[in-house]
């Protein structure tokens, strides 16, 4: 058991690779089955920061409300090698999840982890629409206006990219 969480890195049950070859989506399963696909599927991104804890919570309060739901937590990482996705898309991608997939494990929520490579909004619209969600959820990082324009906005393409609600939380 890792001391800093209250659950074990989990063992990735799917993995898909590109056409060279790289991994670029490892799907690890939670301790609890999830409901029937046909259920209320969520998908929550989460980079490890205070406010995608933040967002966690919000969900946790939201999803009190629903009969059954479907919790799929996602983070993607930057483009890594091939060499590197191997070994460091778990690591890195469980690093930054790790604090959320052990808020959702503490509530009793059954869920299941998606860790990606690629650029975040894309990605995270991408794996919302391929798994059904209903709605993603997102902690808003409160970049002022010249952070926003010279970095760019991951929420605010989320926003402009789903075609499905996207619930930000500041």
């Amino acid at each position: 058991m890792n001391p800093e969480n209250s659950i074990d890195r989990p063992v990735p049950c799917q993995l898909e690779r590109d056409d060279v070859g790289r991994i670029v989506h490892l799907t690890c399963a939670g301790n609890r089955p999830l409901p029937p696909e046909s259920e209320n599927a969520w998908l929550l991104a989460v980079d490890g920061s205070p406010q995608a804890e933040q967002a966690v919570a919000a969900f946790l309060a939201l999803a009190g409300q629903f009969k059954s739901c479907r919790v799929h937590v996602a983070n993607v990482q930057h483009w890594l090698s091939k060499e590197a996705a191997e070994t460091e898309l778990l690591d890195r991608g469980w690093q930054a999840a790790a604090g959320s997939v052990a808020r959702i494990e503490e509530s009793g929520m059954p869920w299941q982890l998606h860790l990606c490579m690629g650029d975040a909004a894309p990605s995270i619209v991408a794996l919302a629409s391929r798994l059904g969600c209903r709605g993603i959820v997102v902690g808003n990082r409160g970049l002022g206006a010249a952070e926003s324009l010279l970095m760019g906005s991951i929420t605010r393409a989320l926003i402009g990219l789903a075609p499905v609600p996207v619930l930000v939380v500041p």
